[in-house]
């Protein structure tokens, strides 16, 4: 699911991939529904391919949005009222050992502020989709 939704530099909010072109591809903002261009110019990253730093190994965006759903119980979280410190005590609750030197607050802002996106827009499962198995 998380494959299909896309952030794009300079452009606020989520955006779904709708179709794909040859120089472009056609997107959806999860915020009002709005369909535009997105062009191979512009810094274009599927959440899908996004994973957050670790003391151990990195962890998959999808994993962190399921810790995070499972810690507001499937509610927004008021980004905006929490301080910095606030924010990064918060998100180690979600993730423990998320490798503090590496990930900034920005970057936990931006997360929060796309899981309540998704929410909004009624995607809550953040599963990664498995590739079909093949027999051999």
């Amino acid at each position: 699911m998380l494959k299909k939704i896309l952030s794009i530099s300079g452009k606020k909010g989520l955006f779904r991939l709708v179709k794909q072109g040859r120089n472009m591809i056609i997107v959806e903002s999860l915020v009002d529904g709005k369909r535009t261009p997105a062009y191979g110019t512009d810094k274009i990253i599927s959440l899908g391919d996004i994973s957050m730093y670790t003391t151990e190994e990195d962890v998959p965006l999808s994993k962190v949005l399921t810790l995070l759903k499972d810690k507001a119980e499937g509610k927004p979280v008021d980004v905006d009222s929490l301080d910095d410190a606030a924010v990064r005590s918060y998100f180690a609750t979600v993730l423990p050992d998320f490798d503090d030197e590496r990930v900034y607050t920005s970057d936990i802002r931006k997360l929060l502020n796309w899981y309540n996106q998704l929410l909004a827009a009624g995607i809550t499962d953040y599963a990664e989709e498995e590739a079909p198995k093949t027999e051999e």
